[in-house]
């Protein structure tokens, strides 16, 4: 993952390219995952086989155990055999709570048409057998994968009152050659990838939009950094920021209307605002040093960024609405990389100490710095929707792969392919259909 084009690489950027069409074409390869760790204070979850499921050739249950189980918060207990049609109703809770379930999750699957599913979900309190939640879903068959994230985050939601997080997408950049590069979309576990982008040159920081319907990205395919808006429905795209030198780092402000960039036009690399279309460039920051990799606060009122204007590259903070940035962290000589959660909690960022890369996570009010990863060349941190987790790319035999990490640092995930250097990874909001 060492590679020239990696956003570390590129603090003060500057390469050329040519590129390949779009194609939401599918990628070659799912991502395998590998569960290490455990939070201290797991919740027993029964999980019951959905009636129906040998009908529909997806087991839809597995996944939403699996989502679970990525978290390291819930201790799972799988049921043997596929439940009757009456019994994920009213289920006996005698022998689950015997396994100590704390809870038990039911549903079935049933066909409603050529092209369309009814599913049904119930969640119980093993002890007492009372019913904590249900819902119904309507899904085609493309759509059963995400339905099932969407009954993971409703009994995530449910048990710990944190919001759902399995229901989105991931985008990464699969390199799988000095000359083919891929801007890959995924379901938040790695599955069902498809490629949004094919290039012969590089393609680095990948952004989405807060609707998820539009990634922004930077293509070499002009023989220099340009920044794109992708609309993922369509393939279409529109170069926003295409100025002399360099143009890079894109952020979308939590609207949607505003893209944050780091443009080199007038000459150092500083921090400049526009439209999503590309309209209306003015200029942010200010400074003699290099200023980039910019994201805003949850609630728009701040833009947080990488700059070395103290001597060495931390993470500072500037109000949208004018005045003086403030330096953000102090704990590392090196800080790159920042980004927000959704509920502007937490800061995850990337430190170096010791010649070794750490995502690390801040608490904002606090200050409390925890470093969550546990390899040596971790970067590209992004956090999941609601919060709880972060995406990274690191290392593994000398290849790019994904991982994850509780923001405790307790339970981490690597995500794994056959082929390529896969990098760049940024977690996208929860889908709304």
């Amino acid at each position: 993952m060492q590679t020239v084009f990696s956003r570390r690489k590129l603090f003060a950027a500057g390469a050329g390219a040519a590129a390949l069409a779009s194609l939401p074409t599918a990628a070659l390869s799912q991502l395998r995952i590998e569960i290490t760790g455990v939070g201290a204070n797991q919740i027993p979850v029964a999980l019951m086989a959905m009636a129906g499921s040998a009908a529909s050739g997806i087991d839809l249950m597995q996944i939403v155990g699996a989502d679970l189980g990525r978290t390291g918060e819930f201790r799972l207990i799988q049921g043997e055999r596929e439940a009757g049609s009456e019994d994920w109703v009213k289920p006996d809770m005698t022998p689950w709570a015997e396994r100590g379930a704390s809870v038990l999750v039911s549903g079935a699957i049933d066909r409603k048409g050529q092209d369309e599913w009814e599913i049904a979900y119930k969640l119980f309190d093993a002890a007492s057998g009372s019913q904590l939640d249900e819902s119904r879903f309507l899904s085609t068959d493309a759509q059963l994968r995400m339905t099932a994230h969407r009954i993971a985050d409703r009994v995530y939601d449910k048990l710990t009152g944190l919001g759902g997080l399995f229901s989105s997408r991931i985008a990464y950049v699969n390199e799988r050659s000095k000359q083919s590069y891929e801007l890959v979309i995924a379901d938040s576990d790695g599955a069902n990838p498809k490629t949004a982008l094919r290039s012969s040159e590089p393609i680095i920081s990948p952004a989405w939009s807060p609707d998820g319907k539009h990634v922004a990205y930077v293509s070499f395919e002009l023989k220099k950094p340009v920044v794109y808006v992708h609309t993922l429905s369509t393939g279409k795209r529109r170069a926003v920021a295409n100025f002399r030198g360099n143009n890079s780092a894109p952020a979308f402000s939590p609207d949607g209307q505003k893209l944050a960039v780091a443009l080199s036009r007038d000459g150092v690399t500083q921090l400049f605002l526009l439209n999503a279309d590309g309209t209306g460039v003015e200029r942010f920051s200010r400074s003699l040093a290099i200023d980039t990799e910019p994201c805003f606060s949850a609630d728009g009122r701040y833009v947080y960024f990488t700059s070395d204007r103290g001597g060495s590259p931390q993470i500072y903070r500037q109000p949208v609405s004018g005045g003086q940035a403030e330096r953000v962290t102090f704990g590392s000589p090196y800080a790159v990389s920042p980004s927000i959660d959704a509920k502007g909690e937490h800061l995850t960022y990337v430190s170096r100490e010791g010649g070794k890369y750490r995502v690390c996570v801040m608490d904002l009010q606090t200050g409390q710095q925890v470093p969550v990863s546990r390899t040596n060349f971790d970067e590209s941190p992004s956090f999941s929707p609601n919060g709880r987790m972060v995406i990274y790319a690191t290392e593994r035999g000398k290849r790019g792969v994904l991982a994850t990490a509780s923001v405790d640092g307790a339970t981490h995930a690597l995500l794994t392919g056959p082929m390529g250097d896969i990098r760049e990874p940024t977690w996208g909001p929860l889908m709304t259909n």
